[in-house]
């Protein structure tokens, strides 16, 4: 009998290897077989874990955002940056993930947003529920700029969303172009928008 521990490694080892191959080929391309083979498992362990493809990729969708909210909740309650620096330093991190021509760490909002969103309701929602508790998180540190005095913008919830929205943009340019230069003019736009423009 497989214990907690191992049930989990195995769903979790099944999850990565998942990402790894819809972040190369897109949800549709990846086929059952092909995962099945990639992580070594029989289709039985994929349905004692998944009811099916698509469920597989609601829990994939569901934990990839689970992972990215710890790591964001760690940048963000780093007391030593201003909220400037601590968006700012997100902001950078996404540039250099995306532009970078390893898969390991791609946005999986930017890979699956437009493929799925017709195809799998659940898929939809999972995405759009991820994506709105980083545009939650990033509203917040936009307060805490603008309390400690580093953030210009007014309204943090708008700007987030705004700010969001433009770089998923600018990251599916980077995918056209194969090129940052959409993320640099991104990066630059952002800094604009949030940064201070202190008394001398």
């Amino acid at each position: 009998m497989k214990t907690a521990t191992q049930t989990h490694s195995t769903r979790q080892h099944i999850l990565d290897i998942g990402y790894k191959l819809i972040i190369a080929k897109g949800f549709t391309c990846m086929g059952l077989a092909q995962l099945l083979k990639a992580a070594d498992v029989p289709k039985g362990s994929f349905y004692h874990y998944f009811k099916s493809k698509e469920q597989f990729g609601e829990a994939l969708i569901t934990a990839y955002f689970e992972q990215y909210q710890e790591h964001l909740d760690a940048l963000f309650a780093n007391s030593r940056l201003s909220g400037y620096e601590r968006l700012m330093s997100y902001w950078q991190n996404w540039l250099n993930i995306q532009a970078d021509a390893c898969v390991e760490q791609k946005c999986l909002v930017v890979k699956l947003s437009a493929e799925v969103a017709d195809l799998s309701e659940a898929m939809r929602v999972a995405l759009l529920k991820g994506s709105a508790a980083v545009i939650d998180r990033l509203s917040a540190c936009i307060e805490t700029g603008i309390s400690d005095g580093s953030v210009a913008v007014q309204e943090p919830q708008s700007s987030a969303e705004m700010l969001y929205h433009m770089w998923l943009g600018a990251s599916l340019m980077n995918k056209l172009g194969h090129s940052p230069a959409a993320m640099e003019r991104a990066l630059i736009t952002t800094q604009s928008l949030l940064q201070f423009n202190a008394l001398p």
